[in-house]
C-alpha cells in the first residue's frame, strides 16, 4: 500500500510539472498563429510600391501552376510575398479560376487586386505565338485550340483580305490565285490579342504591319526577283534547314539551281498541301505545281511564313561550290556535295 501511494504522489508531481509546460506551449502556439495571421492580413493590404503605377507585362501560359505564377510575380517585383498570394487564392477558390494570357500589372497593386486581374478574362490579352515556318492552316489551328475562333475562320479572313494596296510588298494578282493568299507574309512572332473581341482581320493586319516593320530598310530596296519570289524561296529555306550557319549557304545553293535551269528538288514544297505531312513514291510522281522534282522553277507561292533569318539569307545568299545538300536525321547537320555522285554517296551514308 505504501509503495502504491508513493507512485501516486510521484505521478501527481509529474503532472504538476507538465501542466505549466503545456500551458506555455499553448500560449506560444496561439501567439505564433496570431503573429502569422496578423502578418498575412498585413501582406494582403500592402503593395510593393504604392506610388508606382508603371505597368509591366506578365504572361500566364496555359497549364502554368499557381506556384510558377507566384514565383514569376515575385521575380518581377509585383508581390512582396509569393506564399501570401498562393494562400489568398487557394482560400478564396481563385487558384482554379486563373486565365491564360498577358496581364498589365503594376507594383502599386495589392495581392487581392492582382488576384482579381489573374482571374478576369476581360483583363487578359490572348498570347498567340506563331513559330517560324507556320502555315496559315497552322495559325488557324492554333487560334482554334486557344478557343479564339471556330475552325476555319482565320483561313476565311485570309481569303477575304482586300487591302493589298496598303502593302507595297504584296502582289494581289499573284497571291489571290493561291490556295492560301498572304501565305509567307504573316510574320512569325508573339502577338497579344483582345481575348474578348478578337477578330481574325485585326490579327492579319498586325502580322502584315510587323512584316513591314521587321524588314525595315530592306523593303525600300525593291529586289530584282520581286518580293513574291523572295518570300517563296525564303519559305522553302525555312522548311529545308534549321541550323543558322547553313541557312545562307542553302539559300545560295537553291538560287543557283534555279538560275542554272536545274530542278529545285526540294521535298518541302511537296508537303505544303498534304494533310499528313509525309511523302511517298506516288507523291514524287504526281505532277503538281508544288512538285519541284518534276517542274523547274519556284512553286506558285510560299509554303510557310518564314522568319527573318531565312528572308535575309534569301536576299543575301552565300556563294559556295555546292549544288546538293541533305540534312542528317536527328542532328540536323547539313552535308553538302558538288556533284550528283557525291550526293548519292552522302545519301547512302546518312539516309539509308
Amino acid at each position: 500500500m505504501e509503495h502504491s501511494s508513493y507512485r501516486r504522489r510521484r505521478n501527481q508531481q509529474k503532472r504538476t510539472k507538465i501542466w505549466p509546460v503545456i500551458a506555455i506551449l499553448t500560449v506560444l502556439g496561439f501567439g505564433w498563429f496570431w503573429f502569422q495571421n496578423s502578418r498575412y492580413q498585413s501582406l494582403l493590404t500592402q503593395a510593393v510600391d504604392p506610388n508606382n503605377a508603371k505597368t509591366q507585362n506578365l504572361v500566364v501560359k496555359k497549364g502554368e501552376t499557381l506556384s510558377e505564377i507566384a514565383k514569376s510575380l515575385k521575380e518581377a517585383n509585383l508581390v512582396i510575398d509569393e506564399d501570401a498570394l498562393k494562400k489568398y487564392m487557394k482560400e478564396n477558390g481563385l487558384d482554379r479560376k486563373i486565365v491564360a494570357g498577358r496581364f498589365m500589372l503594376s507594383p502599386n497593386l495589392t495581392i487581392p487586386e492582382i488576384a482579381e486581374h489573374l482571374t478576369d478574362s476581360e483583363k487578359s490579352q490572348l498570347a498567340l505565338t506563331v513559330p517560324e515556318g507556320y502555315t496559315i492552316q497552322d495559325i488557324d489551328q492554333k487560334l482554334t485550340d486557344l478557343e479564339a475562333i471556330q475552325s476555319g475562320e482565320f483561313i476565311k479572313a485570309v481569303d477575304d483580305f482586300k487591302d493589298y494596296d496598303k502593302y507595297p510588298f504584296l502582289d494581289a494578282d499573284k497571291q489571290q490565285n493561291l490556295t492560301h493568299p498572304l501565305e509567307g507574309f504573316l510574320f512569325p512572332d508573339t502577338y497579344y490579342l483582345d481575348s474578348q473581341n478578337f477578330q481574325s482581320a485585326d490579327l492579319i493586319q498586325l502580322m502584315l504591319n510587323n512584316f513591314q516593320k521587321r524588314l525595315g530598310d530592306e523593303l525600300q530596296q525593291q529586289p530584282e526577283r520581286g518580293w513574291q519570289e523572295i518570300i517563296t524561296m525564303a519559305s522553302i529555306v525555312e522548311k529545308e534547314v534549321k541550323t543558322e550557319k547553313d541557312i545562307p549557304i542553302v539559300a545560295g545553293v537553291l538560287w543557283k539551281r534555279i538560275d542554272e535551269g536545274w530542278l529545285l528538288g526540294a521535298d518541302a514544297t511537296m508537303l505544303y498541301l498534304k494533310k499528313d505531312r509525309s511523302i511517298d513514291q506516288e507523291d514524287l510522281k504526281e505532277d503538281t505545281p508544288y512538285n519541284t522534282r518534276l517542274n523547274k522553277g519556284l512553286p506558285p507561292g510560299p509554303i510557310c511564313n518564314p522568319g527573318l533569318k531565312s528572308i535575309l539569307a534569301t536576299l543575301h545568299p552565300e556563294e559556295s561550290p555546292y549544288y546538293f545538300y541533305l540534312t542528317k536525321p536527328g542532328s540536323g547537320e547539313v552535308v553538302y556535295a558538288r556533284t550528283n555522285d557525291e550526293h548519292n554517296l552522302n545519301k547512302a551514308r546518312y539516309l539509308y
